[in-house]
């Protein structure tokens, strides 16, 4: 039996308008912060207490400005909100259960309310929980929302994320009266971020259209003459067809929505979309601009004034009170994770004089840094093991930044591959290792040849083999032949062959292995490939194929994506003698490792 939270309280804002027909109120916005608190990138670049001098975006030193001066100048209300994936995205986020940090300086910074995107789901419903939490009992937290959400009954992980929402910390939804005008909130997560989320189970989200009619009937039932959604669903656009993706869909089915602030793909909309006379705003990703919206209510009528998205770069200067919180929480950042590994928060690890980056939304197939990453997985597994990798892996969705040129530190490499988390006290998803048969191996790429098709966080890169493909050729028909490169160089054939018994291994973090499981789904059934350790016994838990760096210790010594980057990085030429190492200039452009056929 599912349990939908019905609790909601109603905030009354003191406002500054005089008294006249015309009411306005000011909105500003961000979406998709990512734990971004400091600038980028370089982050060794960033001096958000100075102008003029670097060229980083972002920062929450500068937002908390932005924000402080918004509110003196505008004559009027001035809102600040959220459309979530606050968290999740660099080191900081990783103290978040124990410290509270980002929410708590959130409202101080002045922001009113946020929603819950996907990402805040990275840990499961239970440490999501004991982060609020502990957020709640540092201090005063911005409203916190989150519309569609159930709850199971019959499982007691999600009991403590549940008790939030019965008490008010969490809420469906939100009304602000001013001055006899009724303005309603509520928030949402998309299909596809929920997609995206498998963590948050047993937390299950009810589909948009029907939860936002449900709730808009009640904020209208309450006397709301404006409703706004934030919703963590998002946009997309094709050439031929425009603007679509879950929130057009919204704003074209559901009646009574005035405004949309949308997150989780990462849009960055310079005028507000407007659909069937619902407009829609996103402001891109990471705190690189503050969206600012003026509305007007006037009777039952709200209209739309100036919108603009202000920049947040080195034009502003930044709050120094949100600056000194924020380097005492990076002093405790390296204390209890860098330096256990060996590491400084600022320390130089690498520098290259070339952008290296992956975007699903440009060129992810001719990407230059979704190769280096693969490569030093590859490097990473093959050195601290014994048995090694044939082939590793790295999925384009699990690249989450760019490293642009200049000195990179060990923040700026965890912000590359900052998703995920395992047993130890170490983020990041652990490397994994399972095994298939040359078949099985085949198979697995022929379907990664089309996956990315649905979705460009599939496409994937790859270090350890070449491949020789015909695409002209039908599914699951095009690889024709696949080579194992071993550390000296020489190339292997895989025999495809049902009577071939050799077991190859294949690396990747654990989330992405996790992918082999849903082959079979993906091809219609056509394919089973089944995953299995060393010795050929089928693997049911993923948790049993992660990778132990060190089997003499106790427990698992788990790699991770970002320390196998730190380390191939470390390894790397120091070219011009300023004791820092280069980048190898070998991936200033794409390495393929896909030949179509001669």
């Amino acid at each position: 039996m599912k349990r939908s939270i019905l609790l909601f309280p109603v905030i009354f804002l003191s406002l500054t308008l005089a008294a006249q027909q015309e009411k306005r109120l000011v909105i500003l916005h961000t979406n998709d912060l990512h734990s971004r608190l400091t600038g980028y990138a370089p982050e060794s670049a960033y001096s958000p207490l100075m102008t003029g001098d670097d060229s980083t975006a972002g920062g929450f030193a500068r937002i908390a400005a932005i924000i402080s001066e918004e509110k003196t100048l505008n004559d009027c209300n001035t809102l600040v909100v959220d459309g979530g994936d606050f968290l999740m995205g660099t080191l900081f986020h990783a103290l978040e259960e124990s410290t509270g940090f980002q929410l708590s300086l959130m409202k101080k910074m002045g922001y009113d309310m946020v929603c819950l995107g996907n990402h805040e789901f990275d840990f499961g419903p239970e440490k999501l929980a004991a982060i609020i939490r502990s957020s709640a009992d540092t201090g005063p937290v911005p409203s916190i929302l989150l519309g569609n959400a159930s709850f199971d009954d019959k499982d007691p992980s999600d009991d403590t994320l549940a008790e939030l929402f019965d008490s008010g910390v969490i809420s469906r939804k939100l009304i602000l009266e001013e001055e006899g005008y009724k303005i309603g909130f509520f928030s949402l997560l998309g299909k596809d971020a929920d997609d995206v989320a498998p963590l948050a189970r047993p937390v299950s989200f009810s589909k948009q259209t029907a939860a936002a009619r449900k709730i808009v009937r009640e904020l209208k039932a309450e006397g709301c003459t404006c409703i706004i959604c934030l919703s963590h669903s998002g946009l997309t656009y094709d050439e031929k067809k425009g603007w679509g993706g879950e929130d057009v869909k919204l704003a074209k089915k559901v009646k009574g929505i005035n405004l949309i602030i949308s997150g989780h793909t990462h849009t960055r909309l310079d005028k507000p979309l407007m659909v069937k006379n619902v407009a829609i705003v996103q402001t891109g990703e990471y705190g690189r601009y503050v969206g600012r919206l003026e509305m007007t209510f006037s009777g039952e009528e709200t209209r739309f004034g100036e919108y603009r998205l202000i920049p947040v770069n080195d034009e502003t200067g930044g709050d120094h009170e949100t600056h000194r919180a924020i380097e005492e929480q990076k002093a405790k950042v390296e204390g209890e994770i860098l330096a256990p590994l060996g590491y400084s928060y600022s320390g130089p690890v690498a520098e290259t004089d070339f952008l290296l980056e992956c975007s699903e939304q440009g060129d992810f197939m001719g990407s230059n840094l979704g190769p280096l990453i693969a490569d030093a997985i590859h490097y990473y597994i093959n050195r601290h093991t014994p048995e090694g990798s044939d082939l590793s892996i790295v999925a384009a969705g699990v690249i989450r930044d760019r490293i642009l040129p200049g000195i990179q530190t060990a923040p700026d490499i965890f912000r590359v591959m900052s998703l995920g988390s395992g047993e130890d006290k170490t983020p990041g998803y652990p490397l994994s290792r399972l095994y298939v048969t040359g078949r099985e191996l085949k198979s697995i790429l022929e379907i990664l040849q089309v996956a990315y098709k649905s979705s460009p966080s599939n496409y994937c890169y790859y270090s350890g083999i070449k491949v020789e493909y015909d695409p002209g050729k039908g599914l699951l028909r095009k690889i024709n032949k696949i080579e194992v490169v071993d550390k000296n160089g020489t190339s292997t054939p895989v025999d495809f062959s049902k009577r071939n018994n050799r077991l190859y291994s294949v690396t990747a973090n654990s989330y992405m292995l996790e992918f082999i499981g849903i082959i079979k789904k993906m091809s219609f059934g056509l394919i089973n490939v089944v995953p299995k350790d060393a010795s050929g016994i089928p693997v049911s838990d993923m948790r049993k194929s992660i990778i132990d760096l060190d089997d003499r210790m106790p427990g698992v010594q788990e790699g991770k994506e970002w320390l196998a980057l730190l380390e191939y990085l470390s390894s790397m030429e120091d070219r011009n003698g300023n004791q820092i190492p280069d980048i190898d200039r070998k991936y200033a452009r794409s390495i393929k490792v896909f030949f179509p056929v001669k």
